[in-house]
């Protein structure tokens, strides 16, 4: 006679698949640690990133002078033991107004990339997986928004909306998802296709389930990379707005009206200390951003063997 599994022998069962899962979960996580770690430049960059994010987090406790206040005895200081990277037309602290400055460059390019990718992952995700009509549409509209220059687009938008921080972010993140949506219809493509997504779909799995469940957790690496794209080219636009006097206006300081300054030949000439530090920390944030999304990208490529 057939002897029946016990009922304490399919519990036992169900822990060891659970414990198995878990396991190969952290080790798939302790992997793509593992390739992120090799990137020696990502590295770097991720350590540039958070040492600007905490120094702006805790501006007023970094920068012991004031970044707003006027001191008209002390105009155009060289670096000193009172102001270690001296002051500018206003007197006013360099140092500080760049750990302030640093607020609204990141903030812009968090913001703005998040925007831009939520649109851009929705968009592209829908045009992917229904197709037909739906991505005849979704992608020709994506089409006729890559079609406008860009960068006069958001000067156009910004001096008709007003130069201010808000208004930067919204612009900035509304103009740029053209590529990752178009990046993300084609891995919907692919994946769409793929038999876990039929085995979910013949066991009855609504749209909106393979969407969100079963195919947008395969995709949000490529995301995130694409992201990071868009945060160091948001830190350009928000710093060249800014330079020519359509983004934060002064005496909100921002990385790019500080380098306003720079328009002056006398300025280039002898006074380095009220345009170079602004410029090092514009190069400085947007390559250790791209260094960070490189070392991301090498992490979430399956393709990339660990030694």
């Amino acid at each position: 006679m057939a002897s029946s599994s016990s009922p304490t022998a399919g519990g036992q069962d169900s822990i060891e698949d659970a414990l198995a899962v878990e396991a190969s979960i952290r080790r798939s996580r302790d992997t793509r640690w593992r390739k992120f770690a090799r990137h020696r430049m990502a590295l770097l960059g991720m350590g540039v990133l958070v040492l600007f994010a905490f120094m702006a987090i805790f501006a007023p406790l970094v920068a012991w002078q004031d970044h707003l206040e006027i001191d008209l005895l002390r105009v155009h200081d060289p670096p000193s033991l009172d102001h270690i990277l001296g002051t500018d037309a206003g007197g006013r602290d360099v140092f500080a107004r760049i750990l302030f400055a640093a607020r609204v460059s990141l903030t812009v390019g968090t913001i703005a990339a998040l925007i831009s990718s939520v649109i851009g992952l929705l968009i592209g995700m829908v045009s992917g997986y229904l197709g037909g009509r739906w991505d005849d549409v979704l992608m020709r509209f994506t089409e006729i928004v890559m079609t406008f220059p860009t960068f006069f687009a958001v000067i156009l938008l910004v001096s008709v909306l007003g130069p201010n921080l808000y208004n930067i972010i919204l612009v900035i993140g509304l103009l740029g998802w053209e590529g990752k949506a178009r990046l993300v219809r084609g891995i919907v493509l692919s994946i769409k296709q793929m038999d876990f997504v039929t085995a979910a779909r013949a066991i009855g799995a609504s749209d909106a389930r393979l969407i969100f469940v079963h195919i947008m957790p395969s995709i949000l690496g490529y995301t995130m990379v694409a992201a990071t794209i868009t945060v160091a080219g948001a830190i350009i636009t928000e710093s060249t707005l800014s330079f020519l006097g359509l983004g934060v206006q002064i005496p909100t300081p921002t990385w790019g009206n500080m380098m306003t300054a720079a328009q002056s030949l006398f300025t280039l000439q002898n006074r380095w200390w009220i345009w170079i530090p602004p410029g090092v920390a514009i190069s400085a944030t947007v390559l250790a951003v791209n260094f960070a999304g490189d070392g991301l990208r090498d992490a979430l490529d399956p393709r990339t063997v660990v030694d």
